[in-house]
């Protein structure tokens, strides 16, 4: 089979590889749930509830904005707080014509 697509260090590896029976490896099985445990954790959310205050009219211009994006106010406001903290979304600043 030609593998004109690869590179050479990639070539090397599958010539590596070339003669291993890989029926005859032997796993680990506590070793495979250490590492599945870890993934899990690393994967884990932790989401903390956070209760603010605000008018019912600005309240209803997010849900309305949220519909257009096709999504539910609670996911659109998260969504901005995150693009906020992670420099995605800064604030505009405004000029006064003087």
């Amino acid at each position: 089979m030609k593998n004109n697509h690869i590179d050479s260090e990639e070539q090397e590896l599958m010539r590596s590889l070339d003669g291993i029976d890989l029926t005859k490896i032997s796993t680990d099985k506590e070793n495979s749930r250490s590492l599945q445990k870890a993934a899990k954790a690393f994967v884990k959310k932790e989401e903390t509830k956070m209760n603010i205050r605000i008018s019912s009219n600005e309240l209803d211009k997010i849900k309305a904005r949220a519909e257009q994006e096709g999504l539910k106010y609670q996911t659109f406001i998260k969504s901005i707080l995150h693009k906020y903290i992670t420099g995605q979304l800064v604030e505009e600043k405004h000029t006064s014509a003087s």
